[in-house]
This record gives C-alpha cells, sequence and structure tokens, in this order.
C-alpha cells in the first residue's frame, strides 16, 4: 500500500466531459485533508481497450477530444491524473465515479460512489433488451442505462425526479441519494456575464450523430426558425459536434443574421434568451429552472419531475460530505446505508429548507 501525507487516505475520481470532470474537481476541492487523483473513464476489458487505443471509441468519454479536453484541464490545474490507475502505485480507500455503464474490476473490489453529471438518453427497445438480458449497459449504445448497474455502493442523484427514474430502472433505493448535480445547481447565477445579445431563440444542439443515431438535422433546424417567427436565432453546437459540417448545415436552412456559436458560456446565452430549444440535453433543466419556455424532445411532465434542485450551487459539498462519511466508516455497506445515508440526507433537506 503506497502511502503518503502521513497515512493520508486516497480518493480516486473518474472524470469524462469537461462537465463531468468540473464536477469532480468541485467534489475534491472540498475534501481537501484526502489524497485525490483523477483518472478519465475507462475499462479494464482487454477488447475495449483495444477498441479504446485505435480510436474507435472516441466518440465517448473514454477517448477522443474528451479525453484531451480533460487531460488538458488536470495538467491546468495541477491535479494528479493516474489513468486507469496505472501512474502511481495506489491502493484506492474511495473510487467516485461519473459514470456505471462500465465498472472496472479494481473499482468493484473498492468502496464506491456514482455521481449524476447530467440527464440520460431516453429509454430504447434496445435499452431494454439490455437491461432484461442483463448484458453489458454500454450495449444500449446510448447513456439510458447509466446508473442502473446498482454495481456501485452509493449513487447521488439530482431530485426527487431523478431518484424514482433510477429506482424504476432497478437500482436499489437504499443507495440513492438526492444531493443536486454540481454546475446545475445554482442557476441565478448565470446573470453575472457579459454575453451581448438579447430577446432571441437559442438553439442547443447534440451530438446524436457522432454517438451513432439517426437525425434530420436541417428539418430540425427548419423547425427552429418557424418556432423564431423573425425573432434572432443562435446556434451553440455540441462540443462533440463535426462543427464544419453543422455549421454548413445551419446556414443552408436559416436567414440572414443568425448567429453560431461553437463554444462559449451556454448557460449564459440561455439566461438571455426567449426560448430554449433542445434535443436530449442537460441544459434543458437550465431553462426550466430559470422559467425560460423550452422544447425538448424529451416530456416535458418528466422534465419538470426530474429538473435538479436548486441549492445556491452546495451539490458538490454535500457529496463530498458522503464521500468523507464513508471514506472513514468502517462497518458494513448495509450498515453505512442504513444509519448513516439518511441522516446525511435529513441534514440536507433541513439545511435546503
Amino acid at each position: 500500500m503506497n502511502l503518503t501525507k502521513g497515512n493520508v487516505k486516497k480518493i480516486l475520481f473518474t472524470v469524462g466531459s469537461l462537465n463531468q470532470t468540473t464536477q469532480m474537481h468541485a467534489i475534491a476541492s472540498h475534501i481537501p485533508e484526502y489524497d485525490c487523483y483523477f483518472s478519465q473513464f475507462y475499462s479494464d476489458n482487454p477488447i475495449i481497450q483495444y477498441f479504446v487505443n485505435e480510436g474507435a471509441a472516441d466518440h465517448t468519454i473514454l477517448g477522443g477530444q474528451f479525453r484531451k479536453n480533460s487531460d488538458a484541464y488536470l495538467r491546468q490545474h495541477q491535479l494528479k491524473n493516474d489513468y486507469a490507475q496505472t501512474v502511481y502505485s495506489n491502493h484506492y480507500d474511495l473510487v467516485v465515479v461519473c459514470s456505471d455503464l462500465l465498472v472496472p474490476t479494481s473499482i468493484r473490489k473498492t468502496k464506491s460512489i456514482w455521481v449524476q453529471e447530467g440527464m440520460t438518453d431516453p429509454i430504447t427497445p434496445l435499452s431494454r433488451i439490455v437491461k432484461a438480458l442483463d448484458l453489458p449497459r454500454y450495449w444500449a449504445m446510448n447513456t439510458s442505462l447509466n446508473g442502473t448497474s446498482n454495481l456501485c455502493d452509493i449513487y447521488c442523484v439530482a431530485s426527487e425526479g431523478y431518484k424514482d427514474h433510477f429506482k424504476r430502472l432497478g437500482t436499489d433505493e437504499a443507495k440513492l441519494v438526492v444531493t443536486g448535480m454540481s454546475n446545475f445547481d445554482n442557476v441565478a447565477a448565470f446573470a453575472y456575464n457579459n454575453f451581448p445579445h438579447r430577446n432571441y431563440v437559442l438553439v442547443a444542439t447534440s451530438d446524436i450523430r457522432e454517438c451513432m443515431g439517426f437525425e434530420n438535422r436541417p428539418s430540425i433546424i427548419r423547425k427552429a426558425v418557424a418556432i423564431a417567427n423573425g425573432r434572432t436565432l443562435i446556434f451553440k453546437l455540441h462540443p462533440n459536434e463535426k462543427k464544419e459540417r453543422a455549421i454548413r448545415e445551419i446556414k443552408e436552412n436559416t436567414p440572414p443574421g443568425t448567429l453560431i456559436y461553437t463554444d462559449g458560456n451556454i448557460n449564459h446565452m440561455i439566461y438571455h434568451c426567449e426560448e430554449l430549444i433542445t434535443q436530449y440535453s442537460t441544459v434543458v433543466y437550465v431553462g426550466l429552472a430559470l422559467g425560460k419556455k423550452v422544447h425538448s424532445y424529451f416530456n416535458m411532465a418528466e422534465l419538470i419531475k426530474k429538473t435538479p434542485i436548486q441549492n445556491g450551487g452546495k451539490s458538490a459539498a454535500h457529496i463530498a460530505k458522503i464521500c468523507r462519511r464513508y471514506v472513514e466508516y468502517n462497518q458494513s455497506l448495509p450498515e453505512f446505508l442504513e444509519n448513516e445515508l439518511p441522516s446525511i440526507e435529513a441534514n440536507r433537506q433541513k439545511i435546503a429548507c
């Protein structure tokens, strides 16, 4: 066992997209008394590792631009990168994961906490088959089964609506705790920005095609033009999209004056928009929490029910408190779930009131 800082316990955080990476960094910042490390989401399955090395998984958080961006972020903030637990000879006392679509063997042998990072994709017929046959969750070819493996010890979710959602999909209710979701728990803070435009309709696109799904993008763009009905249209592209193709399609199907952003803070854009058009994007919750008129492929009643709780940006601190209590707990998991986790959630609710 490799110990540093006077036998301080070690915690590994798996990261993926920049959203997931910043969330994990925020959690770790609240527990500085522990020795924290980070790793891009990974698999110890030799076949999956082969596809990752060959670039076949570059459209997922296993590699490609996702890993490049996350690695750059870790370097920028001088965070210790223990990719796939291969850089340091560490024994970890706790692993905090951003996805349970893949759970490496080493993590299954360690205390683990799953953290919700955004909305999950819709359940499809393929998702139901994968779930029914207990096949690997990633065979669903989307994120619809993220949070449903039941392989982690604790599941931190965004809202009571999501707690019900994961319970219905088979995650043990005793493991589920509402903490809020970092980056989506304080939309009021987005008022402080210098985005220059006003009175527009904002379209937040998704990377459906890059994730091997079908999308008729020209049709979607034309519907957005109809919704705008003469108002200025602004498109904010998903970071994982093929930008040149998306920009060409937008220019071919929109009137002059349409604006296209490939980067920038979309939360600031949402704050100043009149109407928000989304597909499968977590940012729809920002629009709902801000009281905007929104469009989504998801059922609106379900979205309203699942909207992340607003707690003034305290979600990361709540999750960090669970990490601290669990990593120091010396009894069994069932005892922690019965005796400790409910009291942590009750205290969060008391503070919220």
